[in-house]
């Protein structure tokens, strides 16, 4: 016990008799901010085979795997509006139809293990290209990589952070809800009431987060768009959401199911009226039959 004593009280006292400068001489952390750059780490040492397509193995550049469906669609119109907001960007595509499970072969699995289109590889990486899978995570490449001044993105802090939130809500509510309305009323073998009214009822409950934002019910009065300050900006957000949200009908949809949501429908038709939007879901990206 005295043993147990003594040290406690040495400690005590060593712990005493240190000293600490006042908080007022503390400096303050300092922000650090780093440049896009790359490493030669040998990521991708077998990303082609005989069986990759020619004119993805000798792509140069950015080269795009999509199809013209709401995923392909936002990384489209991203790669449109770099373009027309006047940033050196120039890329190639290479047109997936899903319906024949391309995705699916042997050499697609290697540039995206998971099998979904779209699929941005970069072939200006060394010492090989570097494929980037999933819609979100190419779209911030693309706007860690090109997007410069923040012409869609944002430089404050907050406003960036809204305008993350709200890409990842769309990636991992919204989108997952609206695909499986699509499955379910268009492609399942039979007809299940039960996952039909669920996933319906789940993606009229996320076009209502989107109308809580818009219409500003919580905020300082109605916005054009999802995410920055006052009726904030245009920006990646939008574009990963406008694609899907704007395809209400396709989902089965009625007008009178979209009544609740005026201000997503006043959203829809001023990103539409986008010209790189226009591009970015156009005949460019659609399949030759």
């Amino acid at each position: 016990m005295w043993a147990v004593r003594s040290l406690s009280s040495s400690l005590t006292r060593s712990y005493s008799l240190r000293s600490y400068p006042p908080l007022s001489f503390r400096k303050p952390a300092t922000r650090i901010t780093r440049p896009f750059t790359t490493t030669t780490i040998n990521m991708a040492p077998q990303l082609y085979t005989d069986e990759t397509p020619a004119e993805v193995k000798n792509a140069k550049g950015l080269h795009l795997l999509t199809m013209n469906t709401p995923n392909g669609q936002a990384v489209q119109i991203f790669l449109e509006e770099l373009k027309d907001a006047g940033y050196d960007i120039d890329w190639t595509t290479t047109l997936i139809d899903i319906m024949t499970n391309d995705q699916k072969k042997d050499w697609f699995l290697r540039l995206d293990p998971n099998g979904r289109i779209p699929v941005l590889v970069d072939n200006t990486t060394s010492p090989n290209p570097f494929p980037v899978m999933e819609t979100s995570a190419e779209m911030l490449y693309l706007l860690k990589k090109y997007d410069k001044n923040d012409t869609f993105g944002f430089k404050d802090d907050m406003e960036r952070s809204q305008c993350l939130q709200w890409v990842f809500f769309w990636h991992g509510s919204g989108a997952p809800y609206q695909g499986q309305v699509n499955h379910f009323t268009r492609a399942a073998p039979e007809k299940i009431e039960y996952a039909i009214n669920r996933f319906r009822n789940e993606t009229l409950r996320v076009y209502g987060v989107l109308e809580m934002q818009l219409s500003g019910k919580y905020g300082d009065g109605p916005r054009d768009y999802l995410a920055g300050k006052g009726k904030g900006e245009y920006s990646v957000a939008d574009m990963k959401t406008w694609p899907w949200v704007k395809g209400w009908e396709r989902s089965g949809f009625t007008q009178e199911d979209m009544k609740p949501f005026p201000n997503v429908m006043k959203w829809i038709d001023r990103i539409a009226a986008r010209p790189a939007v226009q591009r970015g879901i156009g005949d460019a990206y659609a399949l030759k039959k």
